[in-house]
Order: structure tokens, then C-alpha cells, then sequence
């Protein structure tokens, strides 16, 4: 296990911005920075990252942490794998204590996968390049490809020899178990006979967004091979082909310096633009593209250009794609190839340079490209023009923002020669369908309760806005807990001293606030107030997130904005004593309401005079209560 002082440097050198920067485009938003979440598909961003706190939150998802958490949630590692990225990533040397003997068998599967395939890894790379058919068959072909030794390494490229188990005796020898092998695809067990699943072939490693290998392509070099050229790792526990995109590892940060990603279809591919000096190129692995692998590319750019081979048939295809990257919000440019190349072939054709200036000069939007392809096919026909005309609207309704929707729709009517407001007409009808189906659909996971409003609206409203005021109080307790207020006798004392003896009449419902607030009564009486970053660094997950939650806006008022009209709004921060009184006053206050309104379910249910007498003196005091709190909050009506 990584030793304490290890993981305190660690947390101590760690920052937030520099570690989410590497997985997500931030933009600054006042004191924060803000963008699309990693998490969900989604349009608006709401997803901030505090380099002041150190955490970031989700608000879409509603998850949220430091820089660990971060990488734990992002990319699916462990604890000690995230320990073990980010002392890589500050040069820190990991120093662990004495290991458990029994610390193998003890590691949970994913680390243990993980250990396997980086070991299959290296193994294939060893065959490459220090066996004599590795280089004779493997390095060859590579080589003949036209890439170059630091190609190959970049990508991790490897060999598996022609033997029927020569992984498998290695990894037995390396100490490595069988059904670790089994799990990850690199064994395959047939009629109790097991043998290597990628013999014989050029392998490719697939990586993760953090570099750790989760799966292999592999490639027969054999022209007589009977099975599939390509051949792939089988979807695991740790990959699932549809949620990555090969070379995104290597690719991602010039992605996002460059603000573009170029989208192929192979392995190879990949490996040839980036020997070309195209070094933001990923390929959907020859799958239909899907929502998980538009999302991963959303992280870095909002811009992809898709690179399609020369054949027809490919193309079609391929429009598919091109929609659901309209509709995921992306900005889609595409480039076709002459009959019969593909990026691969004429990136060696040309050259790297004047393959990166035919990218340029024949990158267009996804309009005019699609115009070209139908209008192509269709000819003369008026029927198949009419038919393409359509195709090319329902991409342009695809499209979430409307300026950009009217400016296709500008372009397709110069490009079609038809009138801009029949396109209009038609664009406007198929995004009242798409509307109207949204709407329509069915919501099962919405309970049957939630339409019975007579049973179910009064007491949930009063318990949710009861716990929204618990949470507006421990925030303001939270965030502010060490701040000085103004006392009444004993001049300023701590907002904590000043909230507890507002609320110490006061039970919260909310089990996690009572636990906050238990944290606070507990330090003030050993003479000490809370921070945030105690609650953050707190070893109890839940209160770890709350504390996240907590200290997270969404919102923040613009300097510039304010600046500009020359109009000030009070922050929190700078009237603490009456916030908090404030909040404290509204709790009590929804906390009696729900008081009246239970003693009136018991006068109700009561049948002695002398219960209902009772009863009534109780909710006669309540609503003196309720009165003196609502005139103190400048309420006109209770309710």
C-alpha cells in the first residue's frame, strides 16, 4: 500500500484544473471554470471545476470531489490507481509499505485486469522487437506501412507469435492466473482446450483516456488466413467497445489545442495521419459511431471533421453518423477520398504535408458534402432530388442550436437552387414531430403516485422544502463557519457560536446535516471550528460529498456584468450575520407549518374533548409562533 506521507505530497501538489484540463475543455466562468460534463450528453454546461477548493461538481449528475475523485469517476480507476496517475503525472515517487504477501491474491479484479493486460502488452512488444519472427513478420510489415520505430512505440504496437499458447506459458511463468487470461479475452477456452486468441498476428493495444491498455486489436499477415483479418478483444469488464475510440489517448490534448478532431475508421489509419503529422485523429474502431464515443470527443472539441474513404457504399453508410453528431451538438465537417483510397493510402501518397493542405482545402460542412453525395446519385430524377432534398432537411433539424439551423438552411437553399421558405416549412414540421414525440413518449420510471397530486403533493412538498432549508443552513455553517459576525454582548464571535446558539432549539431531519453539524458541536467543544477543507479531506465518503455539494455554486455573478452596468449585488459573504439568521428563522418556520399541519391531522383523529382541547391550545401556540416568524420574515400571508 502507498504510504500516508506518499499521498499526502500527492494531495498537497495535486490541482484540479490542471488535472480535469486533461480530460475536459474548461473555459473560465468568473472564479471557476465551467463545461460540458464528462458524465451525460448534454448541451448547456454544468459541470465547474474550483481551483480556489480544489473540487469540481457535476450538477447534472450530481457528482463531485477533488482531483481523485475525479479520475475515479472519469475514467473508472481505483483509489490507488488514481494515487498512482497523479504521481506520475508531478514526478512523485510512489513509496509503499511493506506488501502483504497475500496483497496479489487480495487486489480487486479490475486492478488485477488491468496487471494482465499491461503485461500482454509488453509481452507483444517484446516479440516485436527481440524475436526473430516478431521482426522477420511483425516489424516488417510495420515498417512497410511506412511507420517509423517511434510510431510504433508511441502506439505501443506489438506481435503475437504463431504458438497456440505462447501468451498463455508466459503469462504462467510471469506468475499471471488463467482466469485473469479468460476475462480479459487473451485466452480462449474451447472443449476444455485453451489457446492465445491473437496468434499470429500485428497487435494493436487499445487504450483508456489515462493510457492504461483495456483491450487488443490484432491483424492476420496470413493471405490464405480463413477467419476475419481484423480480429478484437471481447467486451470485458473493463472495455466495452462502444464507449471508446482508438488513439484518444495520444490524441487528446492536441484535439483539444487544436480544437478539431479528425474521426477515421482503423487502426491503421490512426497510426499512418499521425506518422503524417495529424496528430488528432481517432478511429471508431470500425463500429457505427454511437452517443458514448460523440460524447468522449465532446471533452475536448465541439469541431470533428469526419475522413471517409473513397467508397460509395462506405460513405452512405456512414451518414448515420454524421446525424448523431448534428444532434449531439457537434460541428461536423467531412472530407472525402478519390475512388479507391482511403486516409491510410493517400496520406503515403501525398506526404505529410501535402496531405495536411488537401485536408484543408477540401474540408466541408457537412451540407455541402451531403448535397454532393445525393444530388450525385440522384441525378436528373426529380423523384430522387425531392428524396434527397428531405434527407438533407431532417440533418439540419437534428441540430439543437436554431442560428445555426437557419444558416444550413441558407446554404441548402443556394446549394439545391429551393426556395428558403419551403425549407423552412419542412424544417419546421419534422421539429414539431420530433417535439411532439418527445413529449409523447411514455416515462415508466415516473411512479404511479406522482399523478395522484390529492395523496401524495402536501407532504412531499413540506418535507423537500423542509430539507432545502436544512441544506441552506449547514451551507451557510459550512462555507462560512470561521467567519466572525457581530455578537450581541461579547463583540464578534465565530458564525459558527453565533448558529448554534440560534438553532440549538433546532432538529435537523436531514441525516447528513445532523452529521455535519455533530462535527461542528464537537470541535467548537474542544475549542476548534471546522473548515470546508476538513470536511473535504474527511474520511466518510457522504460527508466528503456534501461538503462538496455544498461549497459548489452553479451561479456565479459575472465581474464583467456587474462592471458594465455599474450595478453591485451583495454576495452572501458580506451580510453572513443576517443570512444566517435568515435561513435559521425560515427552517423553524416550515418546520412549524409541518408541526400545525401534523396536530391538525391529530384534532382531527382525536375523540375526547380533552384531547381535542389539548390539541387545540397546541396548534393555538403554534400559530403564534408561526405568525411572530412570518412578520419577522416580512411574510403578508401565511399559508
Amino acid at each position: 500500500m502507498i504510504k500516508s506521507q506518499t499521498i499526502e505530497e500527492i494531495k498537497s501538489r495535486m490541482d484540479i484544473y490542471e488535472v480535469v484540463s486533461d480530460f475536459v475543455a474548461l473555459k473560465k466562468s468568473g472564479s471557476s471554470y465551467k463545461a460540458l460534463s464528462p458524465f451525460t450528453n448534454e448541451k448547456t454546461p454544468s459541470f465547474m471545476v474550483s481551483p480556489a477548493k480544489g473540487i469540481f461538481k457535476c450538477f447534472s449528475t450530481g457528482k463531485g470531489g477533488d482531483a481523485i475523485s475525479f479520475l475515479m469517476e472519469v475514467d473508472g480507476l481505483s483509489y490507488i490507481e488514481a494515487l498512482k496517475y497523479l504521481a506520475q503525472k508531478y514526478a512523485i515517487t510512489i513509496e509503499e509499505d511493506e506488501v502483504d504477501p497475500n496483497y496479489q491474491a487480495e487486489q480487486s479484479l479490475r486492478e488485477s485486469l488491468f496487471i494482465t493486460l499491461n503485461f500482454a502488452k509488453d509481452h507483444f512488444i517484446e516479440n516485436l522487437w527481440e524475436t526473430d519472427e516478431g521482426k522477420s513478420i511483425g516489424l516488417s510489415y510495420f515498417k512497410e506501412r511506412g511507420f517509423s520505430e517511434e510510431t510504433i512505440k508511441r502506439f505501443d504496437l506489438g506481435y503475437s507469435l504463431d504458438q497456440w499458447q505462447g501468451l498463455i506459458d508466459a503469462a504462467k511463468g510471469a506468475g499471471h492466473k488463467d482466469e485473469f487470461l479468460e476475462q480479459t479475452g487473451l485466452k480462449i477456452v474451447k472443449e476444455d482446450k485453451a489457446y492465445d486468441r491473437f496468434r499470429g498476428r500485428v497487435v494493436f493495444p487499445i487504450h483508456n483516456i489515462t493510457g492504461k491498455v483495456i483491450a487488443f486489436g490484432a491483424r492476420t499477415l496470413k493471405s490464405n488466413e480463413k477467419g476475419p483479418k481484423y480480429i478484437n478483444s471481447p467486451e470485458t469488464e473493463l472495455y466495452t467497445k462502444s464507449k471508446i475510440l482508438y488513439g484518444i489517448f495520444q490524441a487528446k490534448n492536441e484535439i483539444r489545442n487544436q480544437e478539431n478532431c479528425y474521426l477515421v475508421e482503423g487502426y491503421t489509419d490512426v497510426v499512418s495521419l499521425s506518422q503524417a503529422g495529424i496528430t488528432n485523429v481517432v478511429a471508431s474502431s470500425g463500429t457505427s459511431l454511437t452517443d458514448d464515443q460523440i460524447k468522449l470527443i465532446q471533452r475536448y472539441t465541439k469541431n470533428v471533421t469526419v475522413l471517409f474513404d473513397g467508397d460509395k457504399a462506405g460513405i452512405k453508410a456512414s451518414m448515420r453518423g454524421i446525424d448523431m453528431m448534428l444532434t449531439g451538438g457537434l460541428n461536423v465537417k467531412a472530407v472525402p477520398f478519390p475512388e479507391g483510397e482511403d486516409p491510410d493510402s493517400y496520406s503515403k501518397q501525398l506526404g505529410g504535408e501535402a496531405f495536411k493542405e488537401y485536408l484543408d482545402e477540401n474540408a466541408q460542412d457537412f451540407i455541402a458534402f451531403k448535397t454532393g453525395i445525393f444530388l450525385k446519385e440522384g441525378g436528373d430524377d426529380p423523384i430522387k432530388k425531392a428524396e434527397s432534398i428531405r434527407e438533407i432537411v431532417q440533418s439540419i433539424s437534428l441540430i439543437p442550436d436554431p442560428i445555426q439551423r437557419t444558416v444550413y438552411i441558407q446554404e441548402c437553399s443556394r446549394l439545391l437552387h429551393v426556395d428558403e421558405e419551403t425549407l423552412i416549412s419542412e424544417t419546421n414540421k419534422l421539429l414539431l414531430k420530433n417535439s411532439k414525440e418527445k413529449w409523447e413518449a411514455p416515462s415508466p420510471e415516473i411512479p404511479q403516485e406522482a399523478y395522484e397530486p390529492e395523496k401524495t403533493e402536501t407532504k412531499i412538498s413540506r418535507d423537500e422544502i423542509i430539507k432545502i432549508q436544512e441544506r441552506e443552513s449547514i451551507r451557510m455553517l459550512i462555507n462560512y463557519g470561521s467567519e466572525l459576525v457581530e455578537g450581541l454582548e461579547e463583540g464578534e464571535i465565530s458564525l459558527a457560536d453565533y448558529f448554534m446558539s440560534e438553532s440549538e432549539d433546532i432538529s435537523f431531519e436531514t441525516p447528513i446535516y445532523n452529521k455535519i453539524l455533530e462535527i461542528f458541536k464537537e470541535n467548537l467543544a474542544n475549542g476548534q471550528i471546522s473548515t470546508i477543507q476538513q470536511f473535504l479531506d474527511h474520511d466518510d465518503l457522504s460527508v466528503k460529498q456534501a461538503a462538496v455539494d455544498l461549497s459548489t455554486e452553479r451561479y456565479e455573478i459575472s465581474t464583467n456584468w456587474s462592471e458594465k452596468f455599474q450595478i453591485h449585488v451583495a454576495h452572501e459573504s458580506q451580510t453572513l450575520k443576517n443570512s444566517t439568521y435568515t435561513n435559521i428563522l425560515r427552517l423553524k418556520f416550515r418546520i412549524i407549518q409541518k408541526m400545525i399541519a401534523e396536530n391538525m391531522e391529530n384534532i382531527k383523529s382525536a375523540s375526547e374533548e380533552e384531547q381535542i382541547n389539548k390539541f387545540l391550545s397546541i396548534q393555538g401556540d403554534l400559530k403564534s409562533m408561526e405568525m411572530t416568524i412570518a412578520k419577522t420574515l416580512g411574510n403578508v400571508t401565511v399559508k
